[in-house]
């Protein structure tokens, strides 16, 4: 839960930075103002997707505004995310800390179907599952999302 505060209170923090209101981050993404302020506000989490929107309109990397780094800015951008190249990162990463699709289900709570189409690319990872990963491994969203070749998260 602490790192999905984060991420809301970075999502706000950037687009101020960014001196946009919440209607002009909407209209930016093309979504409604409302769905924009439920994200910002915690009530709902915003999808892997529409992060990937946001970070490539900010210029942040999805690891800064999950809370994981300091460092800010990056030069990789990808207008969509690919949930085949996502699945096949996370079955990557699960294989070489020889964790099953049980285990890392159970510890996700949800279903080992869920990360199996996960991993055969018919769904996209929920964001707080990323989250999740990334914090426990200390594996860089930004790599899991095809986003970066570096695997671990960099603090600095």
């Amino acid at each position: 839960m602490e790192r999905i505060n984060d991420l809301i209170t970075r999502m706000a923090d950037i687009r101020e930075d960014l001196d946009l209101t919440q209607m002009e981050m909407s209209e930016r993404l093309g979504i409604k103002q409302g769905v924009y302020s439920r994200w910002e506000k915690g009530k709902e989490i915003i999808p892997l997707r529409r992060l990937n929107q946001f970070a490539n309109l900010t210029d942040c990397s999805l690891d800064y505004i999950c809370g994981f780094t300091r460092i800010r800015n990056y030069s990789q951008k990808l207008d969509a995310l690919d949930q085949v190249e996502v699945g096949k990162r996370l079955r990557a990463f699960r294989k070489e800390h020889n964790i099953t699709q049980k285990a890392l289900s159970d510890y996700l709570n949800t279903t080992q179907s869920t990360i199996s189409a996960y991993e055969k690319g018919r769904a996209l990872l929920l964001t707080a599952f990323a989250i999740q990963i990334a914090r426990k491994y200390k594996l860089s969203i930004d790599w899991i999302c095809g986003k970066s070749d570096e695997k671990n998260i960099t603090k600095a």
